[in-house]
């Protein structure tokens, strides 16, 4: 039997810096290769918050956030040969991108040269506004949708979508494993995903946070170390020790003086994105041969493969599941760093 979903229930921004209500949005008839995907759980990303109040840019309004959603697909369109009615499925940060430029040819399709089609705040082929997972269902092409494996709750599933993929990517790329010294910089929403990564992939795995008062929380998710960044003698007593630090603060950070954590030949990557703009003296990075890199998701291959690691070493988000009527005050509490470590709404309450 056929659903026709034409408007679902959700959660939206009516403006910039407005609190969420609830609303109805519009949702695309199912076409011959997508799912129609009944949305049970969205996480809550620290870049619904920045995106819903223009952080990064003027938005698209009403604005329905969340692209962390796990779900169930409730009916596949008639050329669907990935999915079935039933299946446990994911969507991430995007939904579509040019299939064309050579990054959608390798696989990273997160950095396509033509900017891809983002979850929500983005505009679709025909130029009509997504809508994200602050709602009730969503339609997605396949080739666009995960498979989340069964040894994962659809729940802690949820915000590996984005938390898990952009501590993957990056810990993959730059080959954390057996013998490499990682570090973390932050333990909230992705900094503990990042611990639980390097952890199972076998690296040696150190915590910089503000203060000690992580440091149990640390210890408990696999890491080896932990150390407070408040306190200069850190930096002192680090120097030169990490072959990968992987920042995931959405502040400004003094680069040079996390440079200064990194050995020769090491790289400073950063996954969280500060709204205010950062400055760098050049010398930290000449001296060492140093990198300093960004990362950005990962590509559906990439991600699928993150699941079914997850999945096989038994990795799930730490997580607070929200009714949605608790969207605003969990965006306030996010701010204020009071989560452990990431809020996932309940879609059966919106």
């Amino acid at each position: 039997m056929t659903t026709h979903v034409t408007t679902v229930p959700a959660y939206a921004a009516p403006a910039a810096h407005a609190p969420l209500e609830r609303t109805t949005v519009p949702r695309r008839p199912v076409g011959r290769h997508d799912v129609l995907i009944a949305i049970e759980y969205t996480g809550i990303c620290h870049s619904d918050i920045h995106q819903a109040r223009d952080g990064w840019g003027k938005g698209i309004y009403p604005m329905v956030p969340g692209h962390e959603i796990a779900g169930v697909v409730a009916e596949a369109g008639p050329g669907v040969t990935k999915f079935r009615v039933g299946d446990r499925v994911g969507v991430g940060c995007f939904v579509d991108s040019c299939r064309e430029c050579d990054h959608c040819l390798r696989g990273l399709e997160q950095y396509c040269a033509r900017g891809g089609t983002a979850t929500y705040n983005g505009r679709d082929e025909n130029g009509e506004p997504t809508y994200g997972g602050y709602s009730t269902h969503i339609v997605v092409d396949e080739n666009y949708t995960l498979r989340i494996p069964d040894g994962i709750g659809l729940d802690e599933a949820a915000p590996l979508l984005c938390a898990g993929i952009t501590l993957y990517s990056p810990l993959a790329h730059w080959q954390a494993g057996p013998g490499k010294k990682v570090a973390v910089v932050g333990l909230g929403g992705l900094g503990h995903m990042g611990v639980k990564i390097a952890h199972a992939l076998g690296a040696e795995v150190t915590v910089l946070s503000r203060s000690l008062k992580k440091r149990e929380e640390a210890l408990a998710l696999g890491a080896d170390h932990y150390y407070a960044t408040g306190d200069p003698e850190t930096f002192t007593a680090l120097a030169g020790t990490f072959d990968l630090v992987i920042s995931t603060v959405s502040a400004p950070l003094d680069l040079g003086a996390y440079l200064g954590l990194v050995r020769t030949d090491g790289a400073l990557v950063n996954v969280g994105a500060p709204e205010e703009p950062v400055t760098l003296n050049l010398f930290s990075l000449i001296g060492g041969r140093k990198t300093l890199a960004g990362s950005m998701i990962g590509g559906i291959a990439e991600t699928q493969e993150m699941l079914d690691f997850c999945a096989t070493h038994g990795l799930g988000a730490g997580i607070e599941v929200i009714a949605a009527d608790k969207i605003n005050e969990a965006y306030e509490r996010v701010i204020a760093s009071d989560v452990r470590y990431r809020f996932v709404i309940d879609a059966s309450t919106i």
